[in-house]
């Protein structure tokens, strides 16, 4: 009579041999790139897809691009290695105000408060985004923000300070904030 092996006799898989290729989340393949990004020089979108390839994520170029916007990395002389992409040290705040202002106009629908807190309603999914620009700024009058899937919560130092940042982000929504 034949025996089954036992639980602990049957051989063990690598949990990154069970992922399937491609249906790994953003922030797993954002880590990722940013592990290749630091380890080795990448010159262009598609060397970045292949090493993540190699990695067993299946990605395309529109997936690439999207993941450089929003990490936010540039392309820079790097001694020998030549012009590579890199993370920048630390973003000019008018490049922040700019990620702030596309993210905006890409995600948020409504702003609006309660009597301390500030809300913002994004586009379901969204909501992580904008609060990371939001965080970004480092606006002196923000503590800081809670993002859900589809709601932040941006908390304002003071309570005198809530309405001021409520039109501040009112304008951004509208696009009319003409400087943070």
């Amino acid at each position: 009579m034949a025996t089954r092996p036992t639980r602990s006799a049957r051989p063990r898989i690598a949990a990154d041999a069970l992922r399937p290729l491609g249906h790994a989340g953003r922030a797993e393949r954002e880590r990722r790139i940013r592990e290749i990004i630091e380890q080795h020089p990448v010159r262009t979108q598609e060397e970045l897809a292949a090493a993540l390839g190699r990695r067993g994520y299946a990605v395309t170029q529109a997936t690439v691009s999207r993941d450089i916007k929003r990490l936010g990395l540039v392309k820079a002389r790097a001694g020998r290695d030549g012009i590579r992409y890199v993370f920048p040290e630390q973003p000019s705040p008018v490049d922040v105000l700019r990620r702030l202002r596309s993210a905006a106009a890409e995600y948020v629908l409504a702003v609006d408060a309660g009597e301390d807190l500030v809300v913002i309603h994004t586009l379901t999914g969204c909501a992580n985004a904008v609060a990371e620009a939001i965080d970004e700024m480092r606006w002196p009058d923000v503590i800081g923000t809670l993002a859900g899937d589809n709601t932040i919560l941006v908390v304002p130092r003071r309570r005198a300070a809530r309405e001021p940042l409520l039109n501040r982000l009112r304008q951004l929504a509208d696009g009319t904030l003409e400087s943070a």
